[in-house]
């Protein structure tokens, strides 16, 4: 394990979340199951909030923040593997990718140009992206919420309750992404793996 797994994320950690989606008895539709999808996003969002910080202290070069970004990423979104056929938890661990990787996006795109200048509010933006989506144009969607992603990492607030007038989809899977992202910047501390 190299030292920037052990200071950040490792392959481990994530694979214990994996095992416990794995052994749980899971109801998409349960408080329980929200609440153990909430805990192993934060907990991943709290690694690429901890990178940024380092970049922010000058503890991480442009390069190495990048680097290391790419290696939580890497563990994060590899396809999960569960010893057996297991639909929820392929469910579960899919929206958690999901939401993750616009925040993986904006944390880079931050390293590299900073946060975006917006010409509206966040919201505006939200709403914009969710107009793209339903016209089949996700490439303009992220590039809306990587872009809202850079202002929250900047330290600007996020609302989520702009999701609350929106259809379900990625649009609202990213923002829920940034939310975690937000909370991690806030609270770093790390998720419990076990009850």
């Amino acid at each position: 394990m190299t030292e920037a797994e052990e200071r950040y994320y490792s392959p481990e950690r994530w694979q214990n979340w994996l095992t416990r989606v794995e052994e749980e008895d899971l109801d998409l539709e349960s408080e329980e199951t929200g609440r153990l999808l909430m805990n192993i996003q934060n907990d991943a969002a709290i690694a690429i909030a901890k990178i940024l910080t380092a970049y922010d202290d000058d503890t991480l070069g442009e390069e190495e923040a990048l680097d290391e970004l790419s290696t939580v990423h890497d563990i994060v979104m590899v396809e999960p593997e569960f010893e057996s056929e297991n639909e929820e938890a392929e469910i579960l661990i899919g929206s958690v990718q999901t939401s993750l990787s616009c925040a993986f996006f904006a944390a880079e795109e931050f390293i590299v140009a900073g946060p975006a200048e917006l010409e509206d509010d966040m919201d505006a933006y939200i709403r914009a992206a969710a107009d793209a989506e339903a016209a089949d144009d996700l490439d303009s969607a992220l590039g809306y919420i990587v872009q809202v992603g850079t202002r929250v990492i900047d330290g600007e607030d996020l609302d989520i309750e702009v999701l609350d007038e929106l259809e379900f989809g990625l649009v609202t899977e990213w923002v829920n992404g940034l939310d975690s992202l937000q909370s991690g910047l806030s609270e770093p501390e790390v998720v419990e793996e076990e009850d």
